[in-house]
């Protein structure tokens, strides 16, 4: 059955692409599959965007002419200083071999709960975290294996023992104060609580320097303004324009990865008594409507992406 499906899919395919991906054995990763499918939805959609800010931020346009969390303006001195010392701005040199990278994003929904798909999840060759979702004790439905976690200071982990060996530490910068935490954080210096951070941050990160990275401030803007076309604000943050944590990571997907998946995205409001979150007993029923995001409109975009089998949907929330 399964093999059938995957011939549907080929066959749902525009033409050019159905031909060039007819020949690709069951289950064997297809070079350029999302970002083609996602180009033929979003006709504005450009590849190529670097995952992490590297030496050269300062070039990029895109990011320069926006303050955080859409760009980079007014950040220079930090960022370079936090550069400067993590000096590694890409994936790891083994995935950063690899000739078609497949990456799944974990978000931290409800839905996983018991649907046994850790195994599934660890076969990816990116596994994404979001936030200080837990591992431990819940490998059978996320899997154990975690490449990237991204986080910022008021959502990270702040037990060190909580920390995954062997992830990158990735930073999505919201507002400046993010980049101030993250310097502090490379350099060892004391977090001061008082930072204006909404709630309590960690204080320290268990990584090394070369084992932390920004995420690119552009995947933040292209979610919001390009993809599920969020009110524009003069480019600044305000009421419901700010993309959730998990677009804002599949939209990184999109660019840094040949075949994207998802698993744990989804809120099912009809079901005020369903989970929340996989790894907590609130319920569905505590979800409130966010002042900065807006879900109905993420909802749309991400089923958008499922719909044209730009990505795949592991726990079928969305």
């Amino acid at each position: 059955l399964l093999g059938t499906c995957i011939f549907c899919a080929i066959h749902a395919l525009p033409a050019e692409l159905a031909t060039k991906y007819a020949n690709f054995s069951e289950g064997a990763c297809k070079p350029g599959y999302a970002s083609a499918l996602m180009t033929a939805i979003f006709p504005r959609f450009s590849k190529p965007a670097p995952m992490f800010l590297d030496d050269s931020f300062r070039k990029w346009a895109r990011i320069r002419e926006f303050v955080p969390p859409f760009g980079i303006k007014g950040q220079d001195n930090l960022i370079k200083a936090i550069l400067s010392v993590t000096k590694e701005y890409r994936l790891t040199p083994a995935l950063d071999s690899l000739r078609c990278r497949r990456c799944i994003i974990v978000g931290n929904g409800g839905v996983l709960a018991n649907k046994s798909l850790g195994s599934r999840i660890d076969d990816y060759d990116i596994v994404v975290r979001l936030n200080s979702a837990p591992v431990k004790g819940f490998e059978k439905d996320v899997g154990s294996k975690t490449t990237l976690r991204i986080t910022y200071p008021e959502g990270a982990m702040q037990r060190p023992e909580q920390y995954e060996r062997d992830s990158l530490f990735v930073l999505a910068g919201f507002k400046w104060q993010d980049f101030k935490w993250l310097k502090y954080i490379v350099y060892k210096e004391r977090v001061s609580a008082s930072d204006g951070f909404w709630k309590s941050v960690a204080t320290r990160v268990p990584k090394e320097p070369p084992e932390i990275r920004i995420l690119n401030p552009y995947f933040i803007q292209e979610a919001a303004f390009t993809l599920i076309g969020l009110p524009f604000n003069n480019g600044l943050m305000g009421r419901g324009n700010i993309p959730t944590l998990g677009s804002v990571a599949v939209t990184m997907a999109l660019h840094g990865c040949d075949e994207v998946a998802v698993a744990g995205f989804g809120y099912d409001m009809s079901t005020p008594n369903a989970p929340l979150h996989y790894y907590e007993t609130v319920r569905m029923a505590a979800i409130k409507e966010s002042w900065t995001h807006n879900i109905q409109r993420e909802k749309e975009f991400l089923r958008k992406l499922v719909k044209a089998r730009v990505i795949t949907d592991l726990s079928s929330g969305i």
